[in-house]
């Protein structure tokens, strides 16, 4: 009783008062009139108290997102459905779902006469303002009487996982030679020998099928030999995003890491849907998400997922210990790097194998200036990576995702074949 009187308003509470008040007068003064007054007085918050509180048990709410995933800057829905459970009525209910800033403004309803069983669907947008996985919640209903004497508070849902994820930009073309290590053409090595196989032979072990003989290798050797089968190996190119705090500048929607995962999303996703298999990996050639070739949406949702969690990295220097790109084409993607995370990325990288880098002048992104003296430090870095073997292409904070990578698409870069180039 004492928990529920907790929930009496400011009117309630001198309302409350007020009959106290008045039934100690009419005990002093021997007035039955008032003694009646101030039993009504007394009895109205009283009952209005037990019945907001045993209607509050009675409303239940559920929440679902119709979007999956949304991209900064774009729009999506909440809905929300509000029913009442049991007989008793509902008074007036004030709902807030709990929303992040980022999101856009705390959603507000007002329903009055909740229906029972019958669910009120309730709608509220959405506009995302940067990317990460958000938390939507709790739902809280705040219920009241029409007298304003009391209101409980009560949350119907918990918490509901929102994944912002960067914006992806159109793009065209493929760099020449896009999808391989090194070597042919890969819009020639892709489509050549598609259904056929490699024959390689071994020695024989017992249990092998017969069927698989090689018999003019086993008449050569004078031993038994059988085939192996393999498909054609198939290249792929891995992206690498540079994460690290120290590498970026600004801050929000308009630093420099921001453009660097909206770029490698469009990439990656471009890549993927070309046919090819897209590893994406950080500077310090963690895995970070892995798209096979042909791998289709959920796969390119995976990829998205995993940039919307990315967050900046804590390390100063680039570390690597083995390709972060094994072998297959590279396509990274720099913020302000050092001399000596140049030569951790160069060292590892064999000469001849395809390797691109994507340089971000961050300091046009801290002052929005792009004449300033840290181009000296960007050229020098972009020397260095030419002089490695790499195709190099320097992003300024004016240029957009699409027209560095069709100037990146033009870059040549070793091993690179001059037949089937970007189109």
């Amino acid at each position: 009783m004492f928990r529920s009187l907790s929930g009496l308003t400011t009117r309630g509470r001198c309302l409350l008062a007020a009959g106290i008040a008045a039934g100690v007068c009419a005990a002093v003064l021997n007035e039955r009139d008032l003694l009646r007054v101030a039993v009504f007085v007394l009895a109205l918050p009283l009952c209005v108290v037990l019945l907001a509180s045993a209607s509050r048990m009675t409303i239940s709410a559920s929440r679902s997102l119709l979007t999956e995933r949304i991209p900064v800057g774009g729009h999506g829905e909440v809905q929300l459905e509000l029913w009442r459970t049991g007989r008793m009525p509902a008074g007036e209910v004030l709902l807030e779902d709990g929303l992040p800033y980022t999101l856009g403004p705390k959603p507000r309803f007002v329903v009055e006469r909740l229906p029972h069983q019958r669910p009120v669907p309730l709608r509220y947008p959405v506009q995302p303002t940067l990317r990460g996985v958000h938390r939507i919640g709790p739902l809280r209903a705040t219920i009241t009487d029409p007298f304003g004497l009391c209101e409980f508070e009560r949350d119907l849902v918990t918490h509901s996982r929102l994944v912002v994820v960067p914006r992806v930009t159109t793009l065209w073309g493929l760099p020449r030679g896009a999808g391989l290590g090194s070597g042919e053409d890969s819009s020639i090595r892709l489509h050549a020998g598609q259904g056929e196989t490699d024959v390689v032979v071994r020695q024989y072990r017992q249990g092998d099928d017969l069927r698989k003989v090689h018999w003019r290798s086993t008449a050569r050797r004078d031993e038994m030999m059988v085939r192996v089968e393999e498909r054609p190996w198939h290249g792929g190119t891995t992206v690498l995003l540079d994460h690290r705090a120290s590498a970026h500048r600004g801050s929000g929607t308009h630093s420099s890491l921001e453009w660097a995962v909206e770029f490698t999303a469009s990439v990656s996703l471009h890549l993927n849907k070309m046919g090819q298999r897209v590893r994406l990996v950080s500077e310090h050639g963690k895995l970070l998400a892995d798209a096979p070739e042909q791998a289709g949406p959920g796969h390119a949702g995976s990829v998205l997922d995993s940039l919307a969690a990315t967050r900046p990295a804590h390390e100063r220097d680039i570390v690597l210990g083995s390709d972060p790109g094994q072998g297959q084409e590279l396509i990274a993607v720099l913020g302000t790097v050092g001399t000596e995370s140049v030569h951790e990325l160069t060292r590892h990288r064999p000469r001849g194998t395809r390797s691109y880098a994507v340089l971000l002048d961050t300091a046009a992104w801290a002052s929005g200036d792009t004449a300033t003296d840290a181009d000296v430090t960007v050229g020098d870095t972009a020397a260095l990576l030419r002089a490695a073997g790499w195709g190099v292409v320097v992003a300024k904070a004016d240029r957009t995702v699409s027209d560095v990578w069709a100037e990146l698409c033009h870059t040549p870069a070793p091993g690179a074949s001059l037949i089937g180039g970007s189109s």
